[in-house]
């Protein structure tokens, strides 16, 4: 099960798992995004079930994972990638409407998915919940610092999960992500565009593949091993905060 496929990290680990040969319940808010990488993760083989909902809404996610039945309900890895960040203003200007989207997004839903899925895992004695946080969880960053702090929740519920999980073989991995170009910086500016592109320039960014690679990697390891957590960087890229960035790389140039 992977929440947020419709872009994105989401996308690349729904085509990725699919073709590691695993079947896929997909889910997102957009019905015809949902549908578009149903039909792509099909065409590579996968089984899949899409299930359209917001995590930020409880009942909504009680509701779809009530609606799982027969092999649908044994679910082997729970992918927690739905996530967003929005805006970069100083913390006395920001918006609340964006904190309370992001809180109950990053913060709610990962915990609300987690609570309705990893009791069968732990009943089963079998099971892999992948997280995705963010370096941004490592420290704060000029105008970050609620969606950083997100995700240094993301940190802290995550290895906690692991300690809560040890005596079962259900296996707990944060993968935490530095700059990777998708739509994230789109979102994260409003639509603004150009913007977001500024995020990107002068250095070669990850791609969600990457991190798709990361996760199923982690879900690949043998039984006996647990890769608990992985932070992924460009190699420009040393923190949350520091990036050398090329101004005269020839894509950069106009």
């Amino acid at each position: 099960m992977i929440t947020g496929a419709t872009s994105g990290i989401g996308r690349a680990c729904a085509l990725r798992f699919a073709e590691g040969g695993y079947d896929l319940i997909l889910t997102g808010r957009n019905a015809d995004k949902l549908e578009a990488v149903k039909q792509a993760a099909e065409n590579k083989g996968a089984e899949v079930l899409t299930l359209q909902f917001d995590v930020q809404k409880r009942e909504c996610c009680e509701e779809a994972v009530a609606s799982l039945q027969g092999k649908w309900s044994q679910i082997d890895v729970l992918l927690n990638n739905a996530g967003l960040a929005l805006g970069l203003e100083k913390e006395y200007e920001g918006s609340m409407d964006d904190w309370e989207t992001m809180i109950d997004t990053n913060i709610k839903g990962l915990l609300t998915m987690t609570r309705l899925i990893v009791p069968r895992m732990v009943e089963r004695n079998h099971g892999h919940v992948i997280n995705i946080g963010s370096v941004a969880g490592d420290a704060a960053y000029a105008g970050g610092g609620v969606y950083c702090a997100t995700k240094a929740a993301v940190k802290a519920i995550t290895d906690g999960l692991r300690i809560d999980v040890a005596e079962s073989a259900v296996r707990v991995t944060n993968v935490k992500p530095g700059l990777v170009e998708t739509n994230f910086s789109v979102v994260r500016f409003h639509g603004d565009k150009d913007r977001a592109d500024h995020v990107y320039q002068g250095i070669q960014p990850l791609t969600g593949d990457d991190i798709a690679d990361v996760a199923f990697y982690a879900a690949s390891a043998p039984e006996h091993v647990q890769i608990a957590e992985v932070l992924v960087l460009a190699t420009h890229q040393a923190s949350g905060s520091v990036i050398h960035r090329d101004m005269n790389r020839k894509e950069n140039l106009s």
